[in-house]
């Protein structure tokens, strides 16, 4: 296939070379913070993650589109991140469930692609120089590397708003009720509490008080994007509920949770993208391997609130907490893992065993 040569330009000033794929933008440039994934598989999972919105994905993995893509895989509706980076995209697919090329997809969800990068230098240089903003296009050099000397990371930024529901919906049936919070949240969590409980997915902006108004069980804080200290009203609600229901929160649920229960975050050099960090259960001691996707993390001094639960065996970031007197605990990490490893599901059955044992308590 015959490609227009492209650009990659970080807002370092590093210049990496490939070739324009996926959707081809007028203006010719895609801008965003760009990341790394070392996932193997599920390409088409993190592309439609909403906790992606306002990136741009790398892809460690060297060949991207071998299987294609299937409705049955997407997390959310359409793709969230800004673009996305590979060093081979294969041009034919073989795989029974697929409907779809990768790069068709791309194109009519509208998500620029650069191919032919040396993925591995950038991985290297975004390992050593820390997520980066920065821009790719089949632009000419220098309006791409305008393009990156403007582009923002994700510090200070509510992406949340734009990538939460619109109005409350219902998924699942049972005897316990959950409202979920949904900052973003993904297909396969949802469908991890609906085959557990009768759930409520509300929009990010719902207030403490209409949430107790649909009278539920127990309350989730999904995954999502963009920096947790931008999203003081919803920390303001969560800290409102922390004490009256109990509480589980996963990525940046579990982040907006600890900053409720009086903690700060701070932004990792290159963040955990990937499907393979171990995680030790600090109670039982079990580890764990994991499927993580942040940028940000709790301050171990600044938690007081509570108690750490779980930690990354990689470098001894906090990957849970927990505060059993106000009934609510969380991960940093994915234990629906879609795709991934189901090491950690038992979480969900430990949230359903919390709401049933809340709910004794108070008959």
């Amino acid at each position: 296939m015959n490609r227009q040569p492209a650009t990659l330009v970080l807002a370092d000033g590093a210049v990496f070379e490939g070739y324009a794929a996926g959707f081809l933008p007028e203006s010719g440039v895609c801008a965003g913070e760009f990341v790394f994934n070392t996932a193997l598989s599920g390409y088409q999972e993190v592309i439609t993650d909403p906790s992606y919105a306002g990136q741009i994905v790398s892809f460690t993995y060297p060949h991207i589109g071998n299987y294609g893509v299937t409705p049955l895989d997407e997390e959310a509706a359409r793709p969230w991140c800004r673009g996305v980076v590979m060093r081979e995209l294969t041009a034919q697919r073989s795989n029974w469930r697929s409907t779809e090329d990768l790069e068709d997809y791309l194109r009519r969800h509208r998500v620029p692609a650069i191919v032919g990068v040396d993925t591995r230098r950038l991985t290297r240089h975004l390992r050593s120089h820390g997520a980066l903003p920065g821009a790719f296009g089949h632009a000419d050099v220098a309006a791409v590397a305008a393009a990156a000397a403007t582009a923002q990371g994700t510090d200070g930024h509510d992406y949340v708003g734009e990538v939460t529901t619109r109005a409350a919906y219902s998924r699942g049936e049972g005897d316990l009720h959950v409202v979920a919070f949904d900052y973003g949240v993904k297909e396969t969590m949802v469908a991890q509490l609906a085959s557990r409980f009768r759930v409520t997915v509300v929009p990010a902006w719902t207030t403490a008080e209409e949430v107790r108004a649909r009278e539920p069980d127990g309350v989730f804080l999904s995954n999502g994007p963009g920096d947790p200290a931008a999203l003081g009203a919803q920390v303001h609600e969560i800290a409102e509920l922390v004490g009256t229901l109990p509480i589980f929160g996963i990525c940046l649920g579990h982040q907006l949770l600890a900053r409720a229960l009086g903690a700060t975050t701070f932004k990792l050099p290159f963040g955990h993208h990937g499907s393979n960090h171990p995680v030790q259960d600090l109670g039982s001691g079990r580890i764990e391997i994991t499927a993580q996707n942040h940028n940000y993390a709790v301050a171990p001094a600044s938690l007081s609130r509570g108690v750490v639960s779980h930690v990354n065996l990689n470098d001894g970031v906090i990957e849970g907490i927990a505060s059993p007197e106000d009934r609510c605990f969380s991960v940093q990490y994915h234990p629906e893992a879609g795709p991934g490893p189901h090491d950690a599901r038992y979480l969900f059955a430990r949230f359903a065993h919390l709401l049933r044992t809340d709910r004794l308590e108070h008959l």
